[in-house]
């Protein structure tokens, strides 16, 4: 698909979309859970697709019920097979965990550029938990068979914070005495946050010390009804701040300003550029009536924010600088590269300094003609700094959104901006 994004003034109210890291998880402890799990406002991106498909592999059902996504499950992990788990990281790196508190041999595979994301974590840790593990020289597909033993471990936390996660679902789930993870240099601790927020609220006891121990306590098997609401995207919401900074007065609705989403820090960086920024409730008002400031920023928490504050760094008067893009490496695309790309053919200089990138904003935004690289987050970027070009964005392979936010075209329709989809 191709879309083409005419510059011109948005003016409107939104809401945003679920949050996929929250949606994701709550499928891994949906199938975990001995019972029914509903779960209010949940996601409709092609990673909260691969999810369900997941779960429905590895033993649980779900139906919709009244805008309610309804699970069942026993609680068992009981897939074999062959897993898919389209083109989500989240997702592979979650539920390898889960799935093999299974028996039997699964084998995890995915599409796209998952497939060249390099996963030799497994290799290392899964022997030390009794797990049989086989990986394609590192990447997928990976053979997997159970079942995880839950024993003391060290494991590196500097690639992602998501090993960690599937980890702490398995190690809740199975443990039947006390039992400790010990995490060196861990990243993007926020993402923790939400799975121990998560794992809380469904009913498992975990805490840690400054991040670097995680204590696991055992859990008695119940059966119990799980009520769970999914919170707004922070990842999503942000393009569409950003593009109220640049573009006119934006309100997104159905954001929970105390939420442990890492990309809440998009409010921080909005204040610092100068945008004006309004908090009603749930609802965050952006609007610029002023030049916007140049800032400094690390990201190394938070790298889904990097797009976004690159665009946003596009249309300060001076130089910007973002830390953290040794974070990107493994995304959809290598980001770092691919900002600087798309944004160098729109007109604005971005260079590549040991962990920064600094960007050098207020030139002006130039039509052109741009690839997603099959990145979600490139897509919309590139739609937003569009807003104030001189002439038309087109985006080639603008589907890409569907990884993560369907509704994005949509919603920018609804703002007011002049979307060409072909």
């Amino acid at each position: 698909m191709v879309a083409v994004i005419s510059p011109g003034n948005i003016s409107g109210t939104v809401v945003a979309a679920a949050s996929k890291s929250a949606m994701q998880r709550a499928c891994a402890l949906a199938l975990l859970n001995n019972g029914k799990t509903s779960i209010h406002n949940p996601g409709n991106s092609n990673d909260d697709l691969a999810a369900l498909d997941i779960i429905r592999g590895l033993g649980a059902q779900y139906q919709l019920e009244n805008e309610c996504l309804v699970i069942t499950s026993t609680g068992h992990v009981t897939g074999s097979g062959m897993i898919d788990c389209g083109e989500s990281g989240l997702s592979f790196r979650m539920f390898a965990a889960v799935a093999a508190l299974s028996r039997n041999e699964i084998i995890l595979t995915g599409t796209g550029s998952l497939l060249t994301r390099p996963m030799q974590f497994f290799d290392y840790i899964f022997p030390l938990l009794g797990i049989d593990v086989q990986t394609n020289n590192g990447f997928l597909p990976v053979k997997i068979r159970g079942p995880l033993s839950p024993a003391a471990i060290t494991i590196d936390g500097s690639q992602s914070s998501q090993y960690l996660t599937g980890l702490l679902f398995a190690f809740a789930k199975a443990a039947t005495k006390p039992v400790v993870i010990t995490v060196h240099d861990l990243k993007s601790k926020p993402y923790i946050d939400l799975s121990l927020q998560m794992l809380e609220y469904f009913g498992y006891r975990i805490r840690h010390e400054q991040y670097s121990n995680f204590f696991i306590e055992p859990l008695a098997a119940t059966e119990k009804g799980i009520t769970y609401y999914t919170e707004g995207d922070w990842s999503g919401a942000a393009f569409l701040l950003v593009a109220g900074a640049i573009a006119g007065n934006v309100r997104v609705q159905g954001l929970d300003l105390y939420s442990t989403q890492a990309d809440r820090a998009i409010m921080d960086v909005l204040v610092a550029a100068a945008a004006n920024v309004y908090v009603e409730g749930s609802c965050v008002l952006v609007n610029n009536e002023g030049a916007l400031k140049p800032f400094q920023f690390d990201a190394t928490d938070c790298p889904d924010l990097f797009p976004p504050l690159a665009t946003l760094a596009a249309y300060c008067k001076g130089v910007s600088v973002i830390k953290g893009i040794s974070r990107l490496g493994g995304k959809e695309s290598n980001r770092a590269d691919t900002l600087k790309e798309v944004f160098g053919k729109m007109g604005i200089e971005i260079t590549l300094q040991d962990d920064n990138m600094v960007i050098t904003g207020g030139t002006g935004i130039h039509a052109a003609e741009l690839s997603s690289h099959h990145d979600h987050r490139i897509a919309m970027a590139c739609a937003i700094a569009a807003l104030k070009a001189d002439g038309d964005i087109k985006i080639i392979h603008a589907e890409s959104v569907n990884k993560s936010y369907p509704g994005f075209y949509d919603h920018l329709k609804k703002l007011g901006a002049t979307v060409s989809l072909m």
